[in-house]
């Protein structure tokens, strides 16, 4: 079922943020194992203000980065969804999928089935004709769900990240992209 405000899976249900929500997101943004693939962990205030965006975005444009909870407990499990590009990023203008999902959640497949339920929804609902994802080159888990949600991987898109200095171990990121049709 899908929904303006909820995508739900057979595990998992996408919802916009709960302030029950910011304890659990910002233990998953202190953990540095988490955290390897970015370039530092994250605040208790950063994390409160990364929520604020992700839920503005959903309550201005009907879709966003999603917090997870898994169905069967009502556990957060972390993010996943689409977002709009920022201008700054060489993808610009476009959507991109994009997650993040607590230690204790890896490796049983919800990454995968939140995104392509993602993808599902950007394709569908929202009429999107293209979404990308984006990540750095050590970060083969996250290539790994782009290629289990059906994603093309698209080496002429690559590029290194901006907001990353020259010679960063994170700066050269690999695209992945997935169109209608």
């Amino acid at each position: 079922m899908l929904a303006s405000d909820m995508i739900t899976t057979d595990r998992l249900i996408l919802r916009g943020w709960r302030d029950s929500d910011l304890e659990p997101w910002i233990a998953l943004n202190a953990d540095p194992e988490v955290m390897r693939f970015f370039p530092a962990t994250q605040t208790a205030d950063e994390c409160r203000a990364m929520a604020a965006r992700n839920q503005a975005h959903i309550d201005q444009h009907g879709f966003g980065l999603w917090a997870v909870e898994r169905r069967e407990d009502g556990a957060f499990l972390g993010f996943t969804g689409l977002t709009h590009l920022k201008d700054n990023n060489p993808m610009f203008p476009g959507v991109e999928a994009g997650w993040r999902l607590a230690r204790q959640a890896w490796g049983q497949g919800y990454a995968s089935e939140a995104a392509a339920a993602s993808l599902r929804d950007g394709f569908g609902r929202l009429g999107l004709q293209r979404i990308v994802a984006f990540t750095a080159v050590p970060n083969l888990p996250s290539q790994a769900v782009m290629a289990r949600i059906g994603m093309t991987r698209r080496e002429d898109l690559d590029f290194d990240h901006p907001a990353l200095p020259p010679g960063h171990r994170l700066e050269r990121h690999l695209v992945w992209e997935s169109r209608t049709g």
